[in-house]
This record gives structure tokens, C-alpha cells and sequence, in this order.
């Protein structure tokens, strides 16, 4: 029988504007981040490339502390909702850190980069991964937490976009030809907003459902759960591809236009295109109605990958109308593709209780597992190729470096989205929702 609905619009637009919180600074770090430290703090690639990596290594252990930390969560809020309160602050702030450029040697600005890069990494981690694990435990009714999904990442995407788009004109516009002071600055207006949206977040959702029997269990028996928890396995994996693919995409863009194509100033008109990405998101709730999540992100990959062809005949011509057309099919495909993780994750978490256990912090911590490794090897790659084939920062490039910037651009992003369309194919949708049906039954 249909569980009825549990949320009212307040709390499904607040549970939504947690991720345009988010993204806010997310955005910054995966698309201008590595730009600001090679063409404007003045780290070298390599350099950045190391850091990038060191970060990420670092993540993937900060993900599963968060969700163990979830996990065994005892307050009056919840066990999700807290983090909320506890860790905006300390994330907008480290935000704002990362942007600052101290006047010191070449060893102190590393070392400033390490410690407000890393820091960064653990608070978005504290802040993010509750997005997730908080998810399932809003409502039962499957149908609702699609609503849910695809409303969160209705808003990540939108703001998303925004960030693409107004993030270089508005460094331009406070930095006044100082594009130190216009990152900076552009930064603390994207953490003072994401300061005030992460806690309407804490203040307007609720936790309402709950298996205290299956909460709180040893962790030997949740390792038991996960190398069980197939679908969870699989979807970690096409989130990990997913992310690696946009942060090699992402980073090189302003790359490719600066010195392949001479025009920064287009940078946020392509990424303007990517605004298709909220295309993709609205056709969720209807599509995988009709033909299932597993099959809904399968075409999401479809597009994904056309729309990336496109690009790459379009970038190795340098013939901008189809690169801007490549660029919103793509866009349409990766709506479709984002705005199902978190509720398909969800899935796998409700799969894990039908085996006993209750472990949504460690079971989202994937997601945020996926964004940070995804987004640490598509640095090293991206910074690691640039180094090897001599890139030098705001100088004419060489032709090996041209080589390697299209590489990442376009032909590396393409390669990726096919091996996640076949590692996909192995999500047993079926197995999962027949599972979770017959658990809700018996509980009835």
C-alpha cells in the first residue's frame, strides 16, 4: 500500500536549498579552484596536482569518520540534522580562507593552501554528507523521497549554474583587474548566503523515521551489510566515475578558452548552456516513474555521452556552435544522472535495513566519498598532464600542452561516461525495491 505523504513545500524547499548551500563553494572549488592556484595564488601544476591528491586521500577518510560520526549520533535533533548547526560556520569560514592570498614565500603559500584546502575538505564533508543520509529518513514513501531527490537537485544545479556563470564577472567586477581581491571577495558572498541557507536547512527539516532496533550496530555487522549491499556498490562506483568526469570537464573549460580559444569572456557564456542540466533534473519524477531509476539514469549516461561527442568534434575544430550544442545535450544527460544519486542512495540505505542494519551516515558517505576522490584524481590528472607536457602559467602553451588541455576537455570525459553506462548495467533494481517493499509490508 502507497505510504501517505509526510512533507509540506517548506521543508522540501528548505531540504533543497541545503544542496544551492552547498554548491555555492563547491562549484568554486571544482571548476575555478585549481585556475586560482596555478594562474593566481601562483602554485605551480605540480604542485597543485600533489595537493589535489593529498586533499582527496584525506577526504576519503574524512567521509566514512562523518558517517560514522552520523551513525552514532545521539541528540534531540536527530542524527543527521545536527551537523547542520554544529559545521556551517567553520565551513564558510575555511571557505573564505582558501581564496585568501597571505604575501608569503613560495613554502609558507603552499602550506596555507594545505591547511585551508584540507580544512575545507572536512567541513563540506560535515555539512554535505547529512543532505544524504538524512534523506530516507524524511519520509517513507518512495515516491516522495523522488520528489525530494530531484527538488535537491533542482536547486544544487540551478545554483550550479549560476556559480559557472557569474563567478568570473564577478570576479572581474570586485576585483577591479585584481583578480586576488575578486576571488576573495566573490567568496565571502557565496559563503554568506550558504551560511544562511545551511542553517534554514537545520531549522525546517525533520527526521521522522527511524529503526531504533537496527541503529547504532557493531561495525563488524555493517561491514557484513556493505559487502552484501550490491546496489550500493554499484552506484558508488558510477558516482566516483561521475565526479571524475566533471572535475577533468570542469577544470579544463576556462583552460581551453583562455589559451586555445583567446577569450576567457566566453567561459560563462558555455557555461550558460549547462543551465539544460535542470532539463534533466525535471524529467525525473515522471521518467522513473514510468521506467524505473536504473533505466532513467542509463539514458541520462545516453545523452551525457552524445551531447560529449558533440563537444569534441567541436572542440578539436575549435567551432564554438558545437561546442555550446554538445554542451547542452551533455548538460540535459548529467541532470538526469546527478539529481538520481542521492535518492538512489537512499534506496541502497533502506536496502540495508532489510538486512538489519540502519547506517545511513556510512552509506551516504559514499556520495561525498565519490565527489572528493572524483574530484582529487580529476585534479591530479588535469594538473598532472598539464605539468608533464610543460604548461606555463599565462603564457602562450606549446602544442603538447594544447594536445593535453583538449585531451581533458573533451576526449578523457567521453572514454569515462562509457565505462560508467557499463558498470551501471550491473544494478539490480529489481532485487533492491522487491527487498524494501516486502520489509515495509511485514512491518505494517
Amino acid at each position: 500500500m502507497q505510504q501517505p505523504w509526510q512533507t509540506a513545500w517548506p521543508e522540501r524547499i528548505s531540504y533543497g536549498l541545503s544542496d544551492a548551500a552547498d554548491n555555492l563553494v563547491f562549484q568554486m572549488m571544482t571548476t575555478y579552484l585549481l585556475f586560482f592556484y596555478t594562474d593566481v595564488y601562483g602554485l605551480s601544476a605540480s604542485a597543485a596536482a600533489i595537493l589535489f591528491i593529498v586533499a582527496r586521500l584525506a577526504d576519503v577518510v574524512e567521509s566514512l569518520i562523518i558517517g560514522l560520526m552520523i551513525d552514532r549520533t545521539h541528540s534531540r535533533f536527530g542524527k543527521s540534522r545536527p551537523f547542520f548547526l554544529w559545521y556551517a560556520l567553520p565551513y564558510v569560514i575555511f571557505a573564505v580562507l582558501t581564496f585568501v592570498t597571505p604575501n608569503f614565500g613560495s613554502t609558507g603559500k603552499l602550506i596555507w593552501a594545505y591547511v585551508t584546502y584540507l580544512g575545507l575538505g572536512f567541513f563540506y564533508t560535515a555539512v554535505n554528507l547529512p543532505i544524504t543520509s538524512i534523506l530516507p529518513t524524511m519520509s517513507q514513501n518512495e515516491q516522495e523521497l523522488t520528489l525530494l531527490g530531484v527538488i535537491r537537485q533542482f536547486f544544487g544545479s540551478s545554483v550550479q549554474i549560476i556559480v559557472a556563470v557569474f563567478t568570473l564577472p564577478l570576479v572581474a567586477f570586485f576585483g577591479r583587474g585584481n583578480q586576488q581581491h575578486g576571488f576573495l571577495y566573490t567568496i565571502i558572498l557565496f559563503g554568506i548566503i550558504s551560511l544562511a541557507l545551511i542553517l534554514n536547512t537545520f531549522f525546517q527539516v525533520r527526521e521522522r523515521f527511524s529503526q531504533p532496533e537496527a541503529d547504532h550496530q557493531p561495525l563488524k555487522d555493517v561491514w557484513q551489510m556493505l559487502k552484501k549491499n550490491q546496489p550500493w556498490l554499484i552506484i558508488s562506483v558510477v558516482i566516483l566515475l561521475y565526479w571524475l568526469t566533471t572535475a577533468i570537464k570542469n577544470q579544463t573549460t576556462i583552460y581551453y578558452f583562455k589559451y586555445l580559444q583567446h577569450s576567457e569572456s566566453l567561459v560563462p557564456i558555455v557555461n550558460g548552456f549547462t543551465f539544460a542540466a535542470l532539463i534533466g533534473v525535471v524529467l525525473i519524477v515522471s521518467t522513473a516513474k514510468r521506467i524505473g531509476k536504473k533505466q532513467t539514469m542509463l539514458t541520462g549516461i545516453a545523452i551525457a555521452t552524445v551531447g560529449q561527442l558533440i563537444l569534441a568534434f567541436g572542440a578539436m575544430n575549435q567551432q564554438l556552435p558545437l561546442i555550446f550544442t554538445g554542451t547542452f545535450i551533455n548538460s540535459i544527460g548529467n541532470g538526469l544522472i546527478i539529481g538520481l544519486v542521492s535518492i538512489m542512495i537512499a534506496d541502497t540505505i533502506r536496502y540495508g535495513m532489510t538486512m538489519g542494519i540502519q547506517a545511513e551516515g556510512i552509506l551516504a558517505s559514499t556520495d561525498d566519498f565519490g565527489v572528493n576522490v572524483g574530484l582529487g584524481l580529476g585534479g591530479l590528472v588535469t594538473a598532472g598532464l598539464f605539468h608533464l607536457s610543460g604548461y606555463v602559467a599565462n603564457h602562450q602553451q606549446n602544442v603538447a600542452t594544447q594536445q593535453m588541455i583538449t585531451l581533458n576537455y573533451a576526449w578523457l570525459p567521453l572514454i569515462l561516461y562509457l565505462i560508467m553506462f557499463v558498470v551501471l548495467l550491473f544494478y539490480n533494481e529489481k532485487q533492491l525495491m522487491t527487498a524494501v517493499n516486502t520489509h515495509m509490508q511485514a512491518k505494517v
